[in-house]
């Protein structure tokens, strides 16, 4: 049987290949490789029937077959017996040779089958493609295929019938005449080539080693006749390319004779082959074997050949690449070739016809000459040895190209030099330094992008430059002779600044290996090398640069790692110095960034290495000869100006350590002489220089800057400075600057002691001239050197003496300048310099008039105050360090002009300049007030002293000016204002008579207070400032009181609205802590307190007036709820506050509460109406007096002090709220009210919802918020619960959440709770009954029932509803019932007949198929049954099982999923006596769980998995049960198949007799709605047949199996069709 059998699933699945879908299609060629598997001889011949009896079958089918069988003989030709193999060639043949066709993939299985056929049936498959390859006969083209590839897959059993086939073919060559054809005997002939060629390289493992090369080259002759002399010259260039591939190889087996004579024709023809193709690798590849062949027999041809071969290769080599595919690659690797084996047998003609190609401007010519000349210097190394001199000269003409593609070629012929020695012969330095230009390139402008692409930023003629020297000097050991020290004269000119860091680490390790070697080798001889930078020039060089350390790829590290190998041939004292030095300067480069480093840091840390190296030094020569070196270096920095004015800054360092007064002259006058004035860096430098050498050569450099004013130049002057009126004005301003500039920094640096004396005499006299300039930078200057001047005079030990007559005028300009700076914005430091000045000219005398003061106060305020919150500028970071600056230059100058006049009338005056901004509308100017206020205060307090006890008068009216800024909208303002009344407090205390260091308890609190200013939350915020306040109150004179009040009631119009709420806390803090002196003034004040309230339509004044409002609601109570009561709904802001106000005092809360609940009941919460002509549905409309009740007790209840009151009343507030909410949701509000929110765009209207169920469900929250059950309302928030109440559908969920939360942490309350609600069950209102019900069944789920002794009347509250009209009600009910599980779950054992007597009705309840009080009570089984007894459980087993087994396949997911867990509890709970009576369900439930794994609902899956996971325990079978646990826990995904496969070979090894019902039952499945679990169906079937033994096949009706599966094969859903073709495969375990 088994033939046939294999027959009808091979044609059953064969039939199924036309398939639209090509995963069914391989799924079938799967199957068919399967079935071959098993039985290979079987399948194929199977196959080959199919395939004979369908001639008319579309070829991409049949080639799907033939790929199919390929994949069966390739993994079990050595199975196959010789018959099949003898049907499956003879089939192959056929299908290989139907059609005339060429290259079609039918034809290309058929060839392939013949050839992994033929690797174990050579002679038989070469018999039957003989048969079809007949002399005088052309073959067909898979015929020539089939034989190629036969020979490459086969080469030792091919190569022996070469010889025959060889000879049969050559006939025929002339025979062909189609291109295609040709095309395909060419490539024979080449796999033939390489074949025999692959045979005579191995001839040791040969089975016939007697095989020749001679044998074949008569025949080989014969078709390179062909070939070459007719085929070659055809017009199809794809013929042409076939010919030349087989020409290569079939070179190499030519006679030598013949070779010798063919070459003159062959070379010329292949060379002229590349006129005609674009893709030329092929013709390149040949070219090479070729001449490989060529030279093998030492022809003498190639030497007349070679001037055509170098001219043809070379343009090879130099034509543009379009792309760079590894086609494109590996072609120009095959030109190549040919050089180098041009190379290696005429070197001289190589060259000769390379290096003059050198010298042109073509730039293809030049690089690709360049390509191979860099190869064959790699490659042919030997050869080339003695033609180093000549190379190099011949380099120089690309060396002066400037074009990038060149210079990087240059640059990779440079370093294949290097390697192989060039670079030590003549002339090897001027490859050196073509590197370095190259390193030296600019790195800042990347290169564009040329037409082909292929300039990447990575392969730049800089970055490649840079990596080829670093390369050279680190890995090639032969070049350190060459590049040292020649590499150093690269150092100092500026050209080469790009290339500096190359260059020093390639220098750093070029000496650290010659200090390897030696400690002589390390140093320099100058003698021999003239050209060698001196050690004071690289000093100054690498010094310079290290200035600004990031630049050139970190240049500064680079460096100085240099200057540091170098030590000895800078000065032999430096090495021990440096070794300490050094380190931590490079340590400080490491640990920063450029973004993170401060140049000016860095700089003098440098600058501080310098004076420490000319102090080891101390060698006045040595010194001076370094000045000098660093004064000629100059010039070279004009085009990086940061770095001349740190070179100035050296020179100024190194003149002031030289001892010698004429070097010190003679430098500074050249400085001044050859300075460029226009720079306004190097003006910075050149005073720099002066002013550091000034701190050991004052008198020279005073001398100088004198001589200079006073040379020849200024001869006709009448001032210092009018010499200049014949030259351009810019020129004339700039020069000014630079000189003022240089008499600061002279004075600021000289000694003190110095200075005093030099100023009005030497200094000043020159800056007067200069005050009525226009010019910014001159002004600039001006200013920057009298802030310096004013510094060094204020500083010296005999200021206090000095007398400065110019004082007042000076001060007076310095205003004009500031004056004359733009408002809107901070460009320059002038305001800054010009405070600075002011500072420390207000110190000396004599002092300032008091109207020049008010003026210096009032242009300085509004020259800061007035700038933009945020200062703008090119460079954002700059301007902002510049404002910090100037702001504190502001605090300096206030707090000198304080110092004057330190009595609270000097601060009044301070302040009072102060007030206009410390209001402003504007946050950032209110900021910067208070932080000056701040500082005056403080800087007051520190320097009070109080002679006698007198008042502060003004306290009261700072205290209000400033106090209501505590709550200020900018933090920094808050903190400043509570720093201010701090300094208030202690200079009262003060006044008073205490000490400074005394510290007050009640003042200090404002310290801690000042915390809670830090967040913005306005809570603590106002907290904070009423405790402010009560520190105000407690600390402030009785006397004081009524100024204080009445500058707060000013600031409650602020325009900022946090200081005008804080005004209104403090004045309420005030009225309560101060009330006893201000009684008569109550009434007035809330009087005020009201028109504010009417007057604003902000919130911010209302919490302050609650504590007013009490003091009259609390005598009036019924009059204030009836009155605002009628207010309009929904209550303004003002109302709720009001409310609010209502619950401060505990009896006062309880008596508004009673009758606010009085009020909500004592209407109907809804009335119906009908819209007309809308239908017949009735509106629910709320009813007005319990909507305004419900929104009263809200904000009642909001009152954090309605606590006590509550608690009190805690249950009639609970139970009226929760069923106001279950009577609300879905009612709409009136009208009218409808129309007045739509309307209402009033802000004092409040942001809650008037919704009638929003109302109640906020009352409620609040109610439990305020009797301490913040667990109950959190716990109902994250579960989402209070929005669930407001909703129809989610209703009794939020009220199960509540009831949950409220057993959970609010247990004590539930008797008095549940007694209410049990009164509830009567209720008109079925919307109320089911709440209850809802509420009642969730108790049920916490054991605090039973702690509370409340179980028994809550089952018999909850049984008595059972009757219940309402399927809702009941519905919960039976889910309250089945709460015990979860609740009581000891007490369901004794209960257990009423409970599953109340389950199994509920299953039976209504006539509905999908009734969801049988869904209840499935869900309430499920969580019942392993909690009651087994007897009792026995009773109601099988009713219920065979109940819910329909439920299994429901189409509702929620029917499913509780049938199936419920399926899953029974198995669990039925474990000991009812094991026998289940068995029997599990066994017929297995496969419907097992499938139902793969349905498209995960809970239904979930579900599945722990039914099954409860069943298996009835199989007693542990390995099933071990995959169970492996494949089905909960929360991983299941690997449907691999699971399936393993519970398949369980139950077929330990319950071979359920095959059968297992299939039987899948089968049912084959029709099933759901794709995923119809495609599992018979997936299922073929896992249980893979896994059956062969007898068990009795079992299984395979006919009714077999027709099924074909029914799937035409299932519309691709993935079913694929699992069918895939069991179709299986069935061959039945054969």
């Amino acid at each position: 049987m088994t033939r046939p059998y294999i027959k009808r699933l091979s044609f059953t699945l064969l039939d199924s290949i036309t398939d639209k879908d090509p995963v069914v299609q391989e799924q079938v060629c799967s199957a068919l490789c399967s079935l071959g598997d098993a039985q290979p001889d079987e399948t194929l011949h199977a196959c080959e029937e199919y395939l004979r009896q369908h001639d008319k079958l579309a070829h991409p089918y049949r080639t799907k077959i033939l790929r199919a069988m390929e994949t069966v003989l390739a993994s079990h030709i050595h199975d196959v017996d010789k018959d099949t193999a003898g049907a499956v060639i003879l089939l192959a043949s056929s299908e290989m040779t139907r059609t005339k066709e060429l290259d079609c993939d039918w034809q290309q299985a058929a060839s392939s089958i013949l050839v992994a056929v033929g690797k174990r049936f050579t002679n038989q498959v070469m018999e039957e493609v003989l048969s079809r390859f007949q002399p005088g006969t052309l073959p067909h083209s898979s015929v020539l295929h089939t034989l190629a590839n036969l020979s490459v897959s086969n080469a030792f059993d091919m190569v022996p019938f070469l010889p025959s086939v060889l000879s049969t073919m050559l006939p025929m060559l002339g025979m062909a005449k189609q291109d295609a054809l040709k095309v395909v005997f060419c490539c024979a002939l080449q796999h033939f080539s390489e074949s025999i060629l692959e045979y005579l390289a191995n001839l040791d493992q040969a089975p016939d080693p007697t095989v020749r090369k001679d044998t074949f080259g008569a025949d080989i002759f014969g078709a390179y006749d062909v070939l070459f002399h007719h085929w070659l010259q055809s017009r199809d260039a794809k013929l042409r390319l076939a010919v030349v591939a087989a020409l290569g190889p079939m070179s190499h087996l030519l006679p030598s004779e013949r070779l010798e004579e063919q070459l003159p024709k062959l070379l010329p023809a292949v060379l002229g082959l590349y006129k005609k193709h674009a893709e030329t690798f092929q013709i390149s590849k040949s070219l090479g074997q070729i001449l490989e062949a060529a030279v093998n027999v030492s022809s003498r041809t190639l030497e007349v050949q070679l001037d055509a071969l170098l001219v043809a290769l070379h343009a090879q080599i130099c034509v543009p690449v379009e792309s760079s595919s590894p086609l494109v690659m590996n072609s120009q690797k095959e030109v190549l070739r040919c050089f180098t084996v041009l190379a290696c047998c005429s070197p001289d003609r190589l060259l000769a016809f390379l290096l003059p190609r050198l010298d042109t401007n073509n730039e293809r010519l030049r690089v690709g000459t360049l390509q191979i000349l860099r190869h064959i210097i790699n490659s042919a190394a030997v050869q080339m040895e003695a033609k180093k001199p000549f190379i190099l000269s011949s380099m120089r003409p690309p060396l002066l190209d400037t074009n990038d593609k060149v210079k990087r070629a240059v640059v990779q012929v440079i370093s294949a030099m290097a390697h192989h020695g060039y670079l030590e012969q003549p002339g090897g330095e001027v490859m050196v330094d073509y590197i370095v230009q190259q390193c030296a390139l600019p790195a800042e402008e990347p290169e564009k992008p040329g037409p082909d692409g292929e300039e990447l930023a990575a392969d730049s003629v800089r970055a490649v430059s840079i990596r080829t020297l670093y390369l050279v000097s680190t890995t090639v050991d032969r070049m350190n002779s060459v590049l040292w020290p020649y590499l150093l004269e690269f150092l100092t000119p500026v050209r080469f600044t790009a290339a500096l860091t190359p260059l020093c680490r390639s220098l750093v390790h070029l000496a650290l290996k010659r200090q390897e070697a030696g400690a002589d080798d390390s140093l320099i001889q100058y003698n021999s090398n003239a050209n060698l930078p001196s050690p004071f020039a690289l000093t100054t060089r690498l010094l310079v640069v290290s200035s600004n350390p990031y630049l050139g790829d970190g240049r500064g590290a680079a460096s100085l790692r240099l200057l540091k190998v170098m030590h000895q041939n800078i000065h032999p004292l430096l090495g021990q110095r440096w070794e300490t030095t050094m380190p931590v300067l490079l340590e400080y480069l490491d640990e920063h960034t450029e973004e993170t480093l401060s140049l000016k840091e860095w700089e003098e840390k440098l600058l501080v290495f310098l004076r420490d190296t000319l102090a080891v030094v101390s060698d006045n020569i040595w010194i001076c000869q370094l000045s000098q070196e660093m004064c000629k270096q100059l010039p070279s920095y004009s085009g990086t100006p940061q770095e001349k004015n740190f070179l100035y800054k050296c020179i100024g360092t190194t003149l002031g350590a030289a001892s010698s007064k004429e070097v010190v002259r003679k430098h500074l006058r050249e400085l001044l002489e050859t300075a460029r004035y226009q720079e306004e860096v190097e003006q910075e430098g050149l005073a720099c220089c002066f002013g550091i050498c000034a701190i050991t050569h004052l008198e020279d450099t005073l001398a100088q800057l004198e001589d200079f004013v006073r040379s020849d130049v200024f001869r006709k002057s009448t001032s210092i400075f009018s010499i200049f009126k014949d030259r351009s004005e810019h020129e004339v301003e700039r020069m000014k600057s630079s000189l003022i500039l240089c008499y600061g920094h002279v004075a600021a640096q000289a000694p003190r002691e110095l200075v005093l004396a030099r100023v009005e005499s030497d200094i000043l006299r020159s800056m007067f001239q200069c005050f009525n300039t226009k010019d910014p930078a001159l002004k600039l200057c001006l200013v920057q050197s009298l802030c310096m001047v004013s510094q060094a005079m204020c500083s010296s030990a005999q200021a206090s003496s000095f007398h400065f007559s110019r004082k007042a005028e000076l001060v007076a300009q310095m205003m004009e300048f500031i004056r004359a700076e733009p408002p809107d914005c901070l460009r320059t430091p002038i305001r800054k310099k010009a405070m600075l000045a002011c500072t420390y000219l207000v110190n000396l005398e004599p002092a300032l008039e008091e109207q020049a003061q008010a003026d210096v106060i009032h242009s300085c305020l509004h020259s800061v105050m007035a700038l933009p919150p945020e200062p703008e500028g090119e460079d954002g970071v700059c301007q902002e360090s510049l404002y910090l600056d100037t702001v504190r230059a502001l605090e300096d100058l206030l707090t000198s002009l304080l110092q004057q006049n330190m009595t609270p009338q000097g601060l009044q005056i301070m302040v009072e300049h102060l007030s206009p901004w410390i209001k402003s509308p504007r946050g950032h100017e209110r900021a910067r007030a208070l932080g000056l206020g701040a500082c005056l205060l403080e800087f007051f307090l520190e320097h009070l002293h109080v002679s006698m006890l007198v008042p502060f008068h003004n306290l009261g009216l700072l205290v209000g000016l400033f106090a209501p800024r505590c709550a200020d909208t900018w933090t920094t303002t808050r903190q400043e204002a509570v720093g201010c009344v701090y300094s208030l407090l202690y200079l009262q205390l003060g006044y008073e008579g205490f000490s400074r260091d005394h510290r007050d308890d009640v003042a200090e609190r404002l310290l801690t207070l000042k915390d809670g200013l830090v967040h913005a939350d306005p809570t603590i915020l106002f907290h904070t400032c009423h405790s402010i306040a009560q520190v105000i109150a407690k600390r402030l004179p009785s006397e004081q009181l009524i100024s204080l009040l009445l500058t707060m009631f000013e600031s409650l119009g602020d325009p900022d609205r946090n200081c005008s709420r804080a005004a209104t806390v403090m004045i309420n803090c005030l009225l309560k802590e101060r009330g006893n002196v201000l009684l008569e003034k109550v009434p007035e004040i809330v009087s005020v307190l009201r028109a504010k309230l009417r007057d604003t339509q902000e919130e911010h004044v209302l919490p302050a007036a609650q504590h007013s409002v009490y003091l009259l609601a609390s005598q009036h109570c019924e009059a204030v709820v009836s009155s605002l009561l009628g207010s309009p709904l929904p209550f303004d802001s003002h109302t709720c506050a009001l409310w609010r106000a209502l619950a401060v005092e505990p009896s006062l809360t309880a008596q508004v509460l009673e009758l606010l609940l009085e009020k909500m009941s004592k209407d109907v919460p809804f009335k119906e109406s009908r819209a007309f002509l809308l239908g017949s549905t009735a509106d629910r409309v709320a009813t007005m007096l319990p909507l305004a009740a419900t929104c009263a007790l809200y904000e009642v209840l909001s009152a954090p002090s309605s606590g006590t009151a509550v608690l009190e009343l805690y249950p009639q507030l609970f139970v009226a709220l929760l069923l106001r909410v279950s009577c609300t949701v879905g009612v709409q509000l009136p009208r009218n009210l409808q129309a007045k929110e739509r309307k209402s765009t009033s802000p004092a209207r409040a942001a809650r919802n008037l919704d009638p169920c929003s109302s109640a469900v906020d009352a409620l929250q609040a109610l439990l918020l305020r009797s301490g059950s913040q667990d109950v309302l959190r716990y109902v928030e994250l579960e989402g619960g209070w929005e669930l109440l407001r909703t129809s559908a989610g209703h009794e969920d939020g009220v199960a959440q509540l009831a949950s939360s409220m057993a959970k942490y609010a247990g004590p309350r539930l008797p008095l709770v549940m007694k209410a609600l049990g009164c509830t069950q009567n209720s008109v209102y079925e919307v109320q009954r089911i709440t209850s019900t809802a509420f009642l069944a969730e108790l049920l789920s916490s054991n605090v029932v039973n702690d509370l002794m409340l179980l028994e009347p809550l089952l018999d509250n909850l049984t008595a509803r059972l009757k219940d009209s309402s399927a809702s009600v009941r519905r919960l009910v039976l889910r309250g019932l089945a709460n015990m599980a979860s609740g009581s779950p000891d007490k369901v054992r004794a209960h257990g007949p009423q409970l599953l007597t109340a389950m199994v009705s509920g299953l039976d309840d209504g006539d509905e198929p999908h009734s969801l009080v049988a869904l209840e009570a499935m869900v309430g089984l499920s969580r019942l049954l392993d909690l009651v007894e087994p007897w009792d459980l026995r009773l109601v087993l099988l009713h219920t099982t065979i109940r819910i087994r329909p439920f299994f396949d429901s189409e509702k997911v929620e029917f499913r999923t509780a049938s199936i867990r419920l399926f899953g509890h029974l198995n669990k709970a039925c474990h000991g006596d009812c094991e026998d009576v289940f068995l029997e369900q599990v066994v017929g439930g297995l496969v419907p769980l097992l499938l139902h794994l793969r349905d498209p609902q995960v809970p239904v899956a979930s579900a599945c998995k722990f039914a099954l996971c409860m069943c298996v325990p009835h199989l007693e079978c542990a390995e099933l049960a071990a995959a169970f646990c492996k494949y089905l826990q909960e929360g991983r995904s299941v690997h449907f198949g691999e699971f399936l496969n393993s519970t398949c070979k369980h139950l077929m090894h330990h319950f071979p007799d359920l095959l059968g019902r297992l299939v039987s039952t899948n089968l049912f499945y084959f029709k099933s709605s759901w794709d995923d679990v119809r495609a599992a169906a018979p997936m299922f079937t073929g896992f249980l047949v893979l896994h059956a033994e062969p007898e068990q096949r009795t079992q299984v009706d395979l006919e009714q199996l077999i027709v099924a599966l074909q029914l799937l094969l035409k299932d519309p859903v691709p993935g079913v069709r694929e699992k069918a073709a895939e069991t179709l495969g299986r069935l061959v375990k039945f054969a």
